[in-house]
């Protein structure tokens, strides 16, 4: 009798420990997970900041470089393919800037297009600025060269042959082979950079 007494209190004593046990984890997961959406929320917070001084910075690019971007859309019209035989350079607007090199960091807005007038890329995007392109991203050959000598804040008009563009292989849809291309661009200063928060790096 008394074994079976001391087993259902040990029974009991288990009982109550697994019942303490399970509830204690239910408050460590309650309390993880609140701490995880305040965690959440705090990201999403220093991220809508950071997007918010990314677009402030677009946004006054923008109102300065816009005007004068626009004003070249109307430029792009048929060429004839047949008479590009080499690069071609012509500036329509002088520079105030450093002139430009292979070294030189700068950014760019730019209107392309095909021979036959079509846009097939540019920055003007509606009645905004996409951002500036970074050439040290990837420029083509023909544009490398083509703005070698320009300065910072001048507009530049380059004749590309295809050799220098896309060659044999073209790009996508938008380039077909063998083509040559025209770009009308604007070099800039580079725009102070908004960094990326350390908060976000793991997130």
């Amino acid at each position: 009798m008394a074994t079976n007494i001391r087993q259902r209190i040990g029974i009991s004593i288990i009982l109550v420990a697994l019942v303490v046990g399970t509830i204690g984890s239910f408050f460590v997961m309650i309390l993880a997970n609140e701490n995880a959406q305040k965690d959440a929320v705090e990201k999403q917070a220093v991220y809508d900041s950071y997007i918010a001084k990314v677009n402030a910075q677009l946004d006054e690019l923008n109102k300065k470089y816009y005007p004068q971007v626009k004003q070249y859309s109307d430029r792009p019209a048929k060429f004839d393919r047949d008479s590009v035989k080499e690069l071609e350079t012509k500036d329509l607007k002088a520079g105030d800037g450093a002139a430009i090199d292979e070294s030189t960091s700068y950014r760019a807005y730019y209107i392309g297009w095909l021979p036959n007038g079509t846009v097939f890329d540019q920055s003007i995007d509606g009645d905004t600025l996409k951002a500036p392109f970074d050439p040290s991203a990837g420029a083509i050959e023909g544009w490398s060269e083509g703005v070698n000598g320009m300065k910072i804040g001048g507009v530049r008009e380059l004749t590309i042959p295809s050799d220098k563009a896309y060659g044999e292989a073209g790009s996508g849809d938008s380039i077909p082979p063998n083509t040559p291309l025209k770009f009308i661009i604007l070099a800039i200063e580079p725009p102070e950079e908004v960094p990326y928060p350390d908060e976000l790096l793991q997130f």
